[in-house]
């Protein structure tokens, strides 16, 4: 099999952080960008993307279609690598767990917490909650549930999914519709990351979605798993059949394979 130059450097670099990170504990060095501006948002070019996260983005619908959806993704994909990451931190602090013999008070605090979040019966329960969907598939409902970032919520809140909240001490934004017991808010998050990984924590924790966290465990092709995410709109299988085809139209699976840049992994 012949690699071509590009594909040789992604590889090079995959091991050399892999290699490194054997002798180094190594952190993500992430930025945050509040942005005031659309040219702040920095054009993914290639498969090596750099860990910037972004909040408050407007006026994308004031952009040519095109390149409103590539700021969009540009602007998304970091944030959903990052939560990713993050996941994977603690998936690994929960294996590190299963081969202590015996917990601290500590272990024990921080194993009963994610517990309760991802609604967990055990540990290897836990662990498969923990799992996350491919690139493609977050690209998709995140075009969909924000209008490609054009949702009030997405703007003022950087709500990407139209998270509702039912907490009245979170931050939070009041929606226009109303329910039988009252008025709808939506949750506000600080950044998009945030967004993404309470998107996740959802995916894991509802049991709407046991289908989907089965699938997972055997399959991560994207069009594989949409039917089981029918429940997260009224419309079902409608819905799916949106998702299916936003992926194939903007060809979202090409970012299935995309990572975070192994050089913004730094020794602290």
């Amino acid at each position: 099999m012949i690699l071509w130059k590009k594909e040789w450097k992604l590889l090079f670099l995959i091991i050399l952080i892999l290699g490194s990170c054997s002798e180094n504990h190594k952190t993500l060095q992430v930025t945050r960008v509040k942005v005031d501006s659309l040219s702040q948002i920095q054009l993914i070019q290639d498969s090596l993307v750099k860990p910037i996260v972004y909040t408050h983005i407007n006026d994308l619908e004031k952009q040519p279609i095109p390149k409103a959806k590539a700021l969009f993704i540009s602007a998304v994909l970091p944030s959903i690598l990052i939560a990713k990451h993050n996941l994977e931190m603690e998936q690994k602090k929960i294996h590190k767990l299963k081969e202590k013999s015996k917990w601290n008070k500590e272990d024990s605090v921080y194993y009963e917490n994610l517990k309760l979040q991802y609604k967990a019966t055990d540990i290897e329960n836990l662990l498969k909650r923990m799992s996350t969907v491919p690139n493609s598939i977050v690209l998709a409902q995140a075009a969909v549930e924000s209008g490609w970032g054009q949702s009030r919520f997405f703007k003022e809140g950087n709500n990407i999914f139209g998270m509702w909240s039912y907490n009245n001490n979170e931050p939070r934004i009041r929606a226009g519709l109303k329910r039988e017991n009252g008025a709808v808010h939506v949750r506000a998050y600080d950044d998009i990351s945030q967004s993404i990984a309470d998107y996740f924590k959802t995916l894991g924790a509802a049991r709407a979605y046991r289908g989907l966290r089965t699938a997972l465990q055997e399959s991560n092709d994207p069009y594989t798993l949409l039917p089981h995410l029918k429940y997260y709109s009224e419309k079902r299988n409608v819905y799916t059949e949106q998702l299916r085809k936003m992926i194939q139209y903007n060809d979202l699976t090409k970012y299935d394979t995309y990572i975070l840049d192994p050089q913004y992994f730094v020794v602290p």
